[in-house]
């Protein structure tokens, strides 16, 4: 299984690792921590030098009751960023997670290999279009509302089946616009109770009847810390956990935080499964 950045293709039969960069002043975890050049780059030549494939670059925090941000304020964000990523690192492979088509066009205009939506078309009914018209990997996130809403919509007779149905309808309706090289994320954390984020591990391996790559976000979240009754801070250890159980049921893409974990998490999965 394989997908297409830029031209060159990506061998996902071994699980890949995607580096966090959050360039807002509110994320969860790491919120506000890269704020100038300097330190954007030393960043991100850790994260690459630790062996992640990707770097997904957000610019808006997606945390329950995140506020809202401007699509000018998010492109005045992330674009210098995209821009700086690519003069310094020019094979570098970018992930922009935005929900707004317009940010995903200028960001791909100026380097971007792919786009992470955590609303997969549901906040920007012209995404979808965007995305075919130049032909890149999207990765298509569950979730109900909005950040601001979310977490009052958890609703759900039978939460899998429900996500399944889902990413059912989406996959037609991308492949009928052309769209090639998908990805799902079912979504850990979004419009989901703890307890709901569970049911939806212990069953993962149902995605894989979806046949497209799966990528998994389970990075210091609530799920873990809260489960655990620690801080995102302290919540390394049970990330690695269950990226682990992840790669297990088929994940092929780690959306992680802490690359260094990640990559030997896969390594080691590799050497048992080789």
């Amino acid at each position: 299984m394989t997908i297409n950045c830029k031209g060159q293709l990506i061998d996902l039969s071994q699980p890949k690792v995607m580096g966090i960069l959050n360039i807002t002043p509110n994320s969860f975890f790491d919120g506000g921590r890269y704020s100038n050049e300097n330190e954007i780059l030393a960043k991100v030549e850790k994260m690459l030098a630790e062996g992640a494939t990707f770097i997904d670059i957000g610019a808006y925090s997606s945390k329950p009751s995140a506020e809202f941000v401007s699509e000018e304020e998010e492109l005045n964000r992330i674009v210098p960023v995209v821009q700086l990523l690519v003069k310094h690192f020019p094979e570098i492979l970018i992930s922009i997670d935005t929900f707004r088509s317009e940010v995903a066009r200028v960001c791909i205009e100026n380097g971007a290999a792919m786009i992470n939506d955590i609303s997969a078309g549901n906040l920007d009914d012209k995404m979808l279009e965007v995305i075919a018209k130049y032909n890149v990997p999207y990765i298509m996130m569950h979730m109900r509302g909005t950040p601001e809403t979310m977490q009052s919509m958890t609703e759900y007779e039978d939460v899998v089946k429900e996500v399944l149905f889902y990413f059912s309808e989406k996959i037609s309706l991308a492949r009928s616009l052309g769209i090639n090289d998908l990805i799902i994320d079912p979504g850990f954390g979004f419009a989901k109770t703890i307890t709901q984020n569970y049911e939806v591990m212990q069953k993962l391996e149902l995605f894989q009847n979806l046949e497209l790559p799966l990528l998994i976000g389970i990075s210091r979240k609530s799920m873990i810390h809260k489960t655990l009754e620690i801080s995102a801070d302290e919540a390394l250890n049970g990330t690695t956990f269950l990226n682990t159980i992840a790669l297990t049921k088929g994940a092929q893409i780690l959306r992680v935080h802490d690359v260094k974990e990640a990559v030997e998490c896969v390594k080691l999965y590799e050497k048992l499964n080789c």
